[in-house]
């Protein structure tokens, strides 16, 4: 059986692997190549990933009474960027999703999908990177 405290190290790479992948396809399709696929790939592994980081920002939950108290800080700071990143993809995807449906995902507004999807993956590492210290500087001393 799992332990509920695993649960967030399992889900916490899903969000990582598919909102960079995603933002990687939205760089290939707006610089390099005009590949309907890239588009279309872009949306589906956002939307993926804002749906697994809402996963793993609740998962997170679990391991709250692990955390040491003076690591209250970093924690601190982790979960107000994991809260962040979640806001952020979850605006991006129902925004994506909107100019999907309304046939507007090749305007001008396409910018500003891609500003905000910038703005995800800054604050997903920085999430990351204060996960990282909570872990090996607090966790697994």
């Amino acid at each position: 059986m799992i332990a509920l405290e695993h649960i967030h190290p399992m889900v916490v790479h899903f969000p990582i692997a598919l909102i960079i992948g995603g933002y990687v396809a939205e760089i290939t399709h707006l610089f390099f190549r005009k590949e309907p696929v890239l588009k279309v790939f872009h949306f589906w592994l956002l939307a993926a990933g804002s749906v697994s980081a809402f996963a793993a920002y609740f998962s997170g939950a679990f391991l709250t009474s692990a955390v040491p108290p003076e690591a209250t800080v970093v924690f601190s700071r982790h979960e107000l960027f994991a809260e962040l990143t979640v806001f952020t993809t979850l605006v991006n995807t129902a925004l994506m999703l909107y100019l999907k449906l309304e046939k507007k995902d090749e305007t001008k507004l396409k910018w500003l999908t891609f500003v905000l999807n910038s703005i995800t993956v800054i604050l997903l590492f920085i999430t990351g990177h204060n996960g990282g210290v909570l872990v090996y500087e607090y966790l697994l001393k």
